[in-house]
């Protein structure tokens, strides 16, 4: 008989080793078995055919007013209510008292004080059939404990009626069928514009104000606030399980504060993603590490922000850090998609030209050389003397419009190794640039490469900026901001399917060990090496004992040099604890009664003497997110440099593969000055390996294996520390 029970994404079974086979495939559709989630966005938010703005006014200064002079503005074709005791008229519309009085109406936005909104709740969503609530009014769970059961309250009310909400503490909700936002300005809409989605009401506002300059549109805001019933990731479910993509915006632009649930997150956004949409996110809030007491160096390392870094990595959301990059992005992603990081650069400036180059290939973009392709030479000739044709293009300060477009031409159709076309474009303030604007209009349009717009002089020629961005473009004013958000977007991994790789993995066994330890704590070594066989990771011979005569048997057999080391003390060296290089057994006998008269100390470790590159791979556990995976060199570069990758378990080969690339030191991993460099794909198998042992032995809170020592023979673990908690 086998049984299963899953709590919480952690599988629990009674099976007998034969039927290993049944239990993966058990554990596999238990595990990646699609979610069910109760739906709280209903359409009545979406498209109200009725909205009551509750607390709405005259003055255009309060957020009730400027909530209905937006509605009005934005052409809002349902019927429209305002309920305000002190008025009988608000803006041209009819005003009502008291909630009571209204007709039933589909959504209710609220804009009165924290201490009348239950009541007032209460009748809208019992009485009056309200089915979508948009609280602006703040001072609730933000606040106080008070305004927390309040909120609570309020929620619980809403949630009975089978009502939506979004707020308390919000800026409202805008798309193209209702402005329900009190704030200004109000941009463009657009089908294909970008969605938002923010926790913070002010600070959507600000990236509105930067995206709206690089001319981004938008089809969607969604002002979050408190979460107190829907959160980010219920829009993105709902989103996700909505999507079409004939008419939906394949743009989604998040500011996130808090992720309350991680795996709900990851699903939808790497299913949109797969669905071709392109995502990009700013996560706030993650420099406070806790000063978390860590024992392990992957426990030191292993912070919210990693944690952060490696949900983003596994969804493939390009990671922000500023409202100005997520703008940046925003407006990269409207553009035809850049397939390869091969970059022509046209331009009549060469200084901007220059400090774009240095960017780009600062962060991994190529700038092919153009000189040396055989078509240059007949592209210079069409251009006026002095032109430079190496890459940059430069078409120099007098070229004119007709030279802007043969140049783009020859990129677009000629220049084979090119894969995008970033255009500097400005004005020197002698003469209008219209036509030239016009002409980089038209091929924008026309060309199958994407073509990126620098127009810098955003003073000089504001009428012809104004009036390119106005075709539907954006312009990337700062060139170096366009660079960084190319190589963002660049070096953000596709989401993988997520497949655990399990040959050579021995399930059962491995749960075998892991029940039969009695206690939480650092587990001993023979445990360490019982479970890294187990998950199909090679591990260097030793013998742990207290026993001189083993010791000196033990290395007898295998040869000197040999390593001893201190079974005991958590941080071995710090305490003297580790000895290398060995090669005798007098030595090794002194070392031997050192080792044992420290202070803690239980036993001594011997093995062989290894030489080879140093690795480091590591896990730890991480609230809500899982086990977070770690990997980069080791030794001092750990201590030091803390050059790691980050990914969430579990993970597949090509993620772990897309993690090692990615580290700053990844040369040396491919071999410098005359070294022989790694095995990536070795170390990657050892990586998802791991995180298939973490996957199925969620006891394991912290896990080092420093170092990893890359031999000749391969890659081997040679020294490894577990801490569980049954």
């Amino acid at each position: 008989m086998i049984t299963f029970g899953v709590k919480k994404g952690v599988v629990r079974y009674v099976i007998s080793e034969k039927n290993s086979r049944f239990l993966i495939d058990q554990l596999l559709f238990i595990i990646f078995v699609p979610k069910i989630y109760y739906f709280m966005i209903r359409q009545e938010l979406i498209h109200p055919k009725s909205i009551v703005v509750v607390g709405g006014s005259n003055n255009t200064s309060k957020p009730g007013g400027n909530c209905v002079r937006n509605l009005i503005n934005g052409k809002y074709a349902g019927k429209l209510y305002v309920v305000n005791p002190k008025e009988t008229e608000v803006q041209g519309l009819k005003c009502y008292s008291d909630v009571s009085k209204i007709p039933a109406t589909d959504m209710a936005i609220i804009a009165i004080p924290a201490s009348a909104c239950l009541e007032a709740i209460k009748v809208l969503a019992q009485k009056k059939g309200v089915k979508a609530f948009i609280m602006f009014t703040a001072g609730f769970g933000e606040e106080s404990k008070d305004g927390d059961k309040l909120e609570k309250e309020i929620v619980s009310v809403i949630t009975e009626a089978g009502a939506s909400l979004i707020g308390p503490n919000c800026i409202g909700l805008l798309n193209r069928y209702h402005h329900s936002l009190f704030t200004l300005p109000i941009p463009e809409e657009d089908p294909m514009g970008a969605d938002m989605i923010s926790s913070s009401g002010g600070t959507a506002l600000f990236i509105i104000e930067s995206s709206m300059r690089m001319g981004l549109r938008f089809n969607s805001i969604w002002s979050i606030g408190n979460g107190a019933q829907i959160t980010v990731e219920d829009v993105l479910e709902y989103m996700d399980n909505n999507f079409n993509p004939e008419t939906d915006s394949k743009i989604k632009l998040l500011y996130i504060e808090s992720i309350k649930d991680p795996d709900k997150l990851l699903e939808h956004t790497s299913s949109l993603i797969r669905k071709g949409c392109r995502i990009a996110a700013i996560k706030s809030g993650t420099s406070e590490s806790g000063s978390r007491a860590a024992s392990s160096h992957t426990g030191a390392m292993a912070n919210p922000d990693l944690a952060v870094e490696a949900l983003f990595r596994k969804a493939g959301i390009v990671r922000c850090f500023s409202r100005e990059e997520l703008a940046t992005v925003g407006a990269v992603f409207t553009l035809k998609q850049l397939n390869g990081k091969n970059i022509a650069i046209v331009t009549h400036a060469g200084g901007p030209a220059v400090i774009l180059t240095d960017a780009l290939a600062k962060g991994g973009m190529e700038i092919p050389n153009l000189s040396t392709n055989p078509l240059a030479e007949e592209l210079k000739k069409q251009l006026l003397p002095g032109s430079a044709i190496s890459n940059p293009i430069d078409i120099i300060g007098t070229g004119e419009p007709k030279h802007l477009s043969i140049a783009i031409d020859y990129c677009e159709s000629k220049f084979d190794n090119i894969d995008g076309i970033a255009v500097i474009f400005g004005s020197p303030g002698l003469t209008r640039v219209y036509e030239a604007y016009d002409v980089l209009s038209q091929k924008m349009r026309t060309c199958s490469k994407p073509i990126f717009p620098i127009l810098p002089s955003v003073s000089t020629a504001w009428d012809e900026t104004d009036f390119f961005v106005k075709k539907g473009h954006v312009n990337f004013s700062d060139e170096v901001g366009l660079a960084n958000a190319l190589i963002m977007d660049l070096k953000t991994p596709r989401p993988l399917v997520n497949n655990l790789e399990l040959r050579g993995v021995d399930i059962p066994l491995m749960r075998r060990i892991i029940d039969n330890i009695p206690e939480s704590g650092y587990i001993k070594p023979k445990e360490v090496q019982a479970l890294f066989k187990a998950a199909d990771i090679p591990m260097v011979e030793d013998l742990v004992s207290s026993q001189w005569e083993e010791i000196r048997e033990f290395a007898q057999k295998a040869g000197y040099p040999v390593v001893a080391k201190v079974v005991g003390p958590v941080h071995k060296s710090d305490v003297g604890g580790v000895v290398l290089n060995i090669r005798s057994e007098e030595h090794l006998h002194i070392e031997f009664e050192r080792l044992m008269q420290i202070a803690g100390a239980t036993a001594v470790m011997v093995q062989p003497m290894l030489n080879g590159m140093e690795l480091f791979a590591g896990a730890k556990y991480e609230e809500k997110f899982g086990h977070i995976v770690l990997c980069g060199l080791g030794g001092i570069f750990v201590e030091i440099f803390k050059d790691v990758a980050s990914g969430l378990a579990p993970l597949a080969t090509e993620e772990a593969i897309s993690m090692i690339r990615s580290l700053r030191g990844y040369k040396v991993f491919k071999g410098a000055r005359g070294q022989k460099g790694i095995d990536e794909y070795q170390f990657a198998k050892i990586i998802v390996h791991l995180s298939a042992l973490l996957r199925f032995a969620t006891e394991i809170k912290e896990l080092d294996i420093n170092p990893l020592l890359a031999t000749e023979k391969g890659i081997i673990a040679v020294d490894a520390r577990i801490r569980i908690e049954k």
